[in-house]
């Protein structure tokens, strides 16, 4: 079959380089049983080129089955896969086939391939060598033909570097490699899938096609696009309901892309963003540094109180000049202190009770408090469910993890929603 009548059947609108390519590696790789990695941003369509491959392979009469790994909950993925026991966990009570043994001498297609638990991805990786798998529950080994296909939006050789994702797997799966390129790698390419998703959108809701001035059209194809073909088909979509007039200059397509913020995950300045590629490490940076700075507050109040000669070049120092050093660092509104005659153990912080300098302080390095990682992430999912009233999509969606991460930490902290 020629490119372009596999893009026509495909519904593939394009013809930059790298797209040409990765429709060409499926097509070649298609006639084969081999594993094949796609790899790509969320929304350039991974899942379209796996239909690619099982309709030209000599599979296509036979079962498909598109998974998203990270949409199953961790304690239920193994079972979804591989089937089980009645009686093997609370709730088994029947006998269930999984994917593996249901789709045999078809296609499953393994998406998100990046959120599968490493217990499950040694299973996984069993399938893909031998054939074999073992229901949950079960000590009887099965065998299935089912050809695996896996996509991930993630660079999954970083994930092994950090022990989050087999070694041995990233490479069984990375037999055929397909990258399928972003929206902002094929610019010439937005304005003939634009157009092509208003003539249909104009044909399902019964309204003329709208038109893009150039000025408008430039500014199309200068938008980043992070949501990639899925983000210009929703925008295209709104366009299409939403506008009172058929022709879109630039002013009016502006106020339909979205200002898109950034990470709403804590951030520390001058920090390369890939150092903390999860939200654990970023917890823990941030939490550190904060015990560092009340550390480094206490031992300026120690020092102040235990060196003699800070109190000859300064008679009050330990009250009014501890009070303007901190200003800056403790209040950042710079907020008038109050003239309160106060006790000579005793001083006032901005916008702060009294506090007094109890005489024990300096046999006291440390204070009492919960700096405790895993406490710090309880509060703070306990936070986001309570902000999204419980809803957990928008609270992963919040917290910048996925929705299957939070079901796990919400089981690990046995939090009552």
């Amino acid at each position: 079959m020629d490119l372009q009548s596999l893009k026509n059947r495909f519904s593939i609108i394009g013809n930059t380089p790298l797209l040409n390519h990765a429709l060409n590696t499926a097509e070649q790789v298609a006639a084969t049983d081999l594993t094949v990695l796609i790899v790509g941003e969320s929304g350039v369509g991974k899942e379209v080129f796996s239909q690619i491959i099982h309709s030209l392979s000599s599979r296509k009469h036979n079962p498909f089955i598109a998974v998203n790994c990270g949409a199953i909950p961790e304690g239920t993925i193994d079972s979804e896969l591989f089937g089980h026991e009645k009686g093997s966990f609370t709730g088994a009570v029947d006998s269930r086939k999984g994917y593996f043994e249901t789709v045999s001498g078809g296609t499953i297609f393994l998406d998100e391939i990046g959120e599968l638990p490493l217990g499950t991805q040694a299973r996984l990786l069993r399938v893909l060598e031998t054939g074999e798998f073992i229901r949950v529950g079960s000590s009887k080994v099965q065998k299935t033909d089912v050809r695996v296909i896996a996509a991930t939006n993630r660079e999954l050789i970083e994930f092994t570097e950090k022990g989050r994702f087999r070694e041995d797997l990233y490479y069984r799966l990375n037999t055929v490699p397909i990258r399928v390129p972003s929206l902002r790698d094929r610019k010439e390419d937005i304005p003939l899938l634009f157009r092509k998703f208003v003539v249909d959108f104009a044909e399902k809701y019964k309204t003329k096609p709208i038109y893009l001035d150039e000025e408008a059209k430039g500014l199309l194809t200068a938008y980043g696009w992070p949501g990639n073909v899925r983000e210009l088909k929703n925008i295209a979509e709104q366009i299409s309901v939403l506008s009172k007039n058929d022709h879109i200059d630039a002013a009016q397509l502006n106020s339909f892309l979205p200002k898109h913020t950034a990470n709403k995950m804590p951030m520390v300045t001058g920090t390369p963003v890939g150092e903390f590629a999860n939200e654990r490490e970023i917890l823990y940076k941030l939490f550190f540094d904060m015990k560092k700075d009340v550390n480094e507050l206490k031992k300026m109040f120690l020092e102040i109180l235990q060196n003699p000669s800070l109190s000859g070049q300064a008679a009050h120092y330990t009250k009014e000049a501890i009070i303007n050093e901190l200003k800056e660092d403790i209040s950042p509104s710079h907020a008038p202190v109050s003239n309160v005659s106060m006790p000579s153990n005793t001083m006032q912080l901005p916008n702060h009770q009294p506090v007094i300098i109890d005489n024990d302080l300096q046999n006291h390095y440390e204070i009492e408090e919960s700096l405790n990682i895993m406490d710090k992430e309880k509060e703070l999912i306990l936070k986001a469910l309570k902000k999204h009233r419980g809803r957990r999509k928008d609270a992963s969606t919040d917290l910048g993890i996925s929705e299957r991460t939070l079901y796990r930490k919400i089981k690990e902290y046995d939090i009552e929603e």
